[in-house]
């Protein structure tokens, strides 16, 4: 169980860095409005929560 625990947040961190690093290609891909600066901000906030998150869970496990 801590195995499955491990492996589910390295997973989240490594989701949420790759959030952060391409950010701009991500909106490019799925947004088409003109705000594209707003919008890569946005997710690589929620990429940093993502990985914050998940390097904790492995850290306090």
């Amino acid at each position: 169980m801590e195995f499955i625990i491990k492996f589910i947040a390295l997973l989240m961190s490594s989701i949420g860095v790759v959030m952060i690093y391409d950010a701009r290609i991500i909106t490019k891909k799925m947004f088409g409005f003109g705000d594209q600066n707003q919008a890569s901000w946005g997710l690589k906030i929620l990429g940093f929560i993502i990985a914050i998150i998940g390097c904790l869970i492995i850290y306090f496990e």
